[in-house]
């Protein structure tokens, strides 16, 4: 391993000389430990005797950088084995459900009282803490179905009436993978300062609803203006007592123009991700040549979109999100006509040249063989002894400084105990001092961020550092350049915890206050491309003028470790799921390609990507003394979201994962079922599991069934009795099985008015309601829960604070005196507010 063998260069990767061991299976635990030794870890893998539980040529990219040594720890010799593995490692991490390694007699709360410095980390599928679930079989698709993940599949199903709606990727697995890696380094550069370890927990449900944070916020009384097309659809029918059955074609009609994809001359669509940015959608309008007739015919551009709706000088503004239906037909007709006069490939390159957001559509086959993919280390080979050489999704972050060294991972490699051990004690274990024995203090308490970042990647990554103590300064500008819709709503979730400042920062006296704020940071946080960066002066040269000692972490659309013909282009979460075939997988085909429904799907889990490179940084810094800068993409972070399926090496089957709104499952064995309580069942199980069915009431016989005739009788048999009832008996046989829950029950069911607690002591699910919310509205939110740790403290995030609110006071904190502020206000440079209203009506 590259951790392990000697080199002639020494290694720059920030985690060399960490120390993993990897009891992981499946996914989550085992691409923690992949993360973590794509970071420059020595990671020893265990897996029981004859291998590991999941068999899948993902395990080739899971267990790249990691030597792998079968045990059985339910001997006695196995479990000496493992002690002595643990004895020599930094971090351990563990994917079981709760309390099953204490019963084989590795006790992480015992084994850290003894060495206090040892880090731990458990990834269950449920929390430790929930009574009902926590002995549950968690399979992916379980911890899904319980999540709400298929029955709050977007809007497009609801309408369509594909609800409950199957998906293949493993969102629980990404998020908890993100959210567990950030901590666990999070918690190893604590322990730099203190000398202390910890133990961490992060379970699979909380992580997925994390995930879905966007998609799980009420505002009560949300105005009009906020309203899509098909959400006024949905209400409608609803109201009428309609059925939901739009045809696809149908519903096309109710997306906004600059939301959407278009046929192009070669037949392969195109998607258009341009609303809520002031100059976007103009200029995608002016480069296809059609902004003037439209301007023409009425189109126009209100100068204050944060007014009341009733206020403005008229009812379109192009730059707003949702347009009215009207104009949105009536723009969406002359683009359908303009995108069928150029190639999909043509219409890449003007947008990206251009600085709009659009990518064609491709499948994921296409995307891993993409010259962009591949120039950018987004896509690497790594010479598998199983596969041969194999194209694997490249590391989700790196460090600018040691990023092509990660492009070059070893392969997996399967030893005995002995070159296990000698691996990990060949590696100096250095000796710490406890300066705070009694310390509770948050991971990054007294960690100070400059927040740049705008949407949901960038601003979400620097709300999660929050919650460990850091305390956060975020800068907008004077005048806004997104709508309300994408700063209001979304900043409800991604602003707390901040300090909100507006400000013209690119000249004058807004400069030198964003200078100031600079030379305050231990971090400072954007998601823009490079040209942007080095025009503000935050290259690491110009940086370094300013401030020798900040780290940078820079987000952003296609980025990867090298730099690749399209690193530069701007995009958005939803640009990438079409680029990197994830919006044609659950559409199904070309000619119907879907987003997939979830609101931030990738950006949150890239917001997690920019948190964990963070924390490299500061580990790098405190441990190397090298200042580092941070960097991750939303396409790194595809290749995470599709683990399952993102690799390909010669004689590869199909790319034939379940796709398309009418899927509904693998396989007899894993999927929805419809049940005499006219709601859905979603069984979770294996031939492995055939005899453990067979016992169940009801199910009787199922073993002896043909394997084509399963469907039928699962079905027959399903509709005997009520979902509840089936999930009990197969639970109560240890198959897995779960509801298919929806996010408004599970919210209302585990709701508490707002108490000042991040809700880690709350089970699998946790939500706020706020009732005195500044914005005037009732808003309930997910809590800040998912990471818990035994000895750093998780804050609570106070409410997202208006835009604004806490610019005097900064700019105060700065040194500037009150003359000073009130001239910068008088001036324009800086602002305490976008609008009167917090939420424009």
């Amino acid at each position: 391993m590259r951790s392990i063998m000697s080199s002639s260069k020494p290694s720059l990767l920030p985690l060399k000389g960490v120390k993993v061991v990897d009891f992981g299976q499946y996914i989550a635990g085992p691409a923690v430990a992949m993360i973590l030794g794509d970071l420059g870890a020595t990671v020893v893998h265990v897996d029981p005797p004859g291998g590991p539980m999941w068999q899948s040529p993902a395990n080739a990219t899971l267990m790249r950088n990691k030597l792998i040594v079968q045990i059985d720890l339910k001997t006695e010799a196995g479990l000496a084995q493992a002690l002595d593995l643990i004895a020599e490692s930094d971090i351990v991490i563990e994917g079981f459900r709760p309390g099953v390694m204490q019963r084989l007699s590795i006790d992480f709360t015992e084994l850290r009282r003894a060495r206090p410095e040892l880090i731990t980390l458990s990834i269950p599928g449920f929390a430790s803490d929930d009574e009902l679930r926590r002995e549950w079989r968690a399979y992916e698709s379980v911890i899904a179905a319980s999540s709400g993940v298929f029955t709050d599949m977007g809007l497009n199903r609801v309408l369509m009436g594909v609800n409950p709606s199957f998906s293949p990727l493993p969102l629980s697995s990404a998020y908890g993978t993100m959210m567990a890696a950030s901590a666990v380094v999070l918690a190893l550069q604590a322990r730099e300062r203190n000398g202390l370890g910890d133990q961490i927990e992060v379970p699979l449900a909380a992580a997925v609803m994390e995930g879905l944070t966007y998609n799980s916020i009420h505002i009560e009384g949300l105005p009009e203006r906020y309203k899509t097309q098909r959400e006024k659809e949905i209400e409608r029918r609803r109201v009428e007592g309609l059925p939901m059955n739009v045809s696809y074609d149908e519903l096309q009609e109710l997306l906004d123009p600059f939301y959407r994809s278009y046929r192009c001359k070669d037949g392969r669509m195109f998607y258009v991700v341009c609303p809520s940015h002031k100059n976007h959608a103009k200029r995608c309008l002016q480069v296809l040549g059609i902004y003037d007739e439209l301007v023409a015919e009425g189109l126009t551009e209100e100068e204050d979109t944060y007014k009341p709706y009733a206020e403005w000088a008229s009812p379109v503004s192009l730059g707003v999100y949702p347009l009215p239906k009207d104009w949105a037909d009536r723009i969406a007709v002359r683009m359908k006509e303009v995108f069928l006069t150029r190639t999909a490939k043509e219409w890449e390159r003007i947008f990206g040249k251009n600085k709009f957001p659009g990518a064609p559509q491709r499948w994921l086959q296409e995307w891993i063989n993409d010259d962009h993919a591949e120039t950018a280390g987004l896509m690497i080979e790594v010479e598998d002894p199983v596969y041969g050489t194999m194209v694997q999704p490249g590391p989700m972050c790196w460090l600018e400084e040691s990023g092509t060294e990660a492009l070059k991972p070893t392969p997996r490699r399967e030893v005995d105990f002995q070159t296990a051990f000698r691996a990990l004690s060949a590696v100096p274990t250095r000796t710490r001092r406890i300066t705070r024995p009694d310390d509770r203090s948050g991971w990054l308490e007294g960690v100070r961020v400059l927040d740049l970042c705008n949407v949901i990647a960038g601003p979400h990554s620097v709300s999660y550092l929050a919650r460990f103590g850091a305390e956060v300064i975020k800068v907008d500008p004077a005048k806004p350049f997104y709508d309300c819709w994408n700063t209001v709503i979304f900043g409800m979730t991604h602003m707390r915890g901040k300090r909100s400042v507006l400000a013209d920062i690119t000249a004058g006296t807004g400069r030198e206050a964003f200078e100031r704020m600079v030379a305050w940071a231990d971090v400072i946080v954007w998601n823009a491309p490079d040209r942007q960066v080095n025009a503000m002066g935050l290259d690491a040269e110009a940086l370094a003028k300013l401030n020798p000692e900040a780290i940078f972490c820079k987000l952003d659309c296609f980025s990867g470790p090298k730099p690749g013909p399209r690193s530069d282009y701007v995009g958005y979460d939803d640009l990438v799921q079409a680029a990197t075939g994830i919006m044609l997988r659950f559409g199904g085909s070309m000619d119907t390609p879907e987003e997939h429904a979830h609101v931030g799907t990738i950006d949150v889990m890239c917001g997690f990507g920019g948190a964990l490179g963070i924390a490299a940084a500061l580990y790098q810094k405190l441990r190397h003394g090298r200042i580092g800068r941070a960097r991750t993409s939303l396409s790194a972070l595809s290749g995470l979201a599709q683990i399952p399926y993102c690799y390909d090496y010669t004689r590869r089957g199909l790319f034939d994962e379940p796709s398309g709104p009418e899927v509904n499952g693998y396989d007899a064995l894993t999927r929805f079922y419809y049940t005499a309580s006219n709601n859905f069942l979603l069984l979770s199980a294996y031939e492995a599991d055939l005899d453990r069915l067979d016992t169940v009431p009801g199910l009787e016989g199922i073993a002896e069934v043909d394997p084509d005739d399963r469907n039928e009788f699962l079905a027959n048999a399903f509709m005997a009795a009520n979902a509840e009832d089936w999930v009990e008996r197969l639970q109560a046989a240890d198959v897995g099985a779960a509801l298919c829950d929806n996010i408004e029950s599970i919210r209302a069911y585990n709701l508490r008015d707002a108490d000042g607690l991040p809700g880690t002591d709350q089970g699998s699910y946790s939500f706020s309601a706020f009732q005195d919310h500044p914005s005037g509205h009732r808003v309930t939110q997910l809590d800040p829960y998912a990471v818990r740790s035994a000895r750093g403290t998780v804050r609570f995030l106070p409410e997202a604070e208006k835009y604004g609110s806490s610019t005097v006071a900064v700019l105060k904190d700065l040194g500037y005196e009150d003359q000073e502020v009130k001239d910068m206000l008088q001036e324009g440079l800086v602002s305490e507010s976008w609008s009167a209203e917090y939420l424009p009506s």
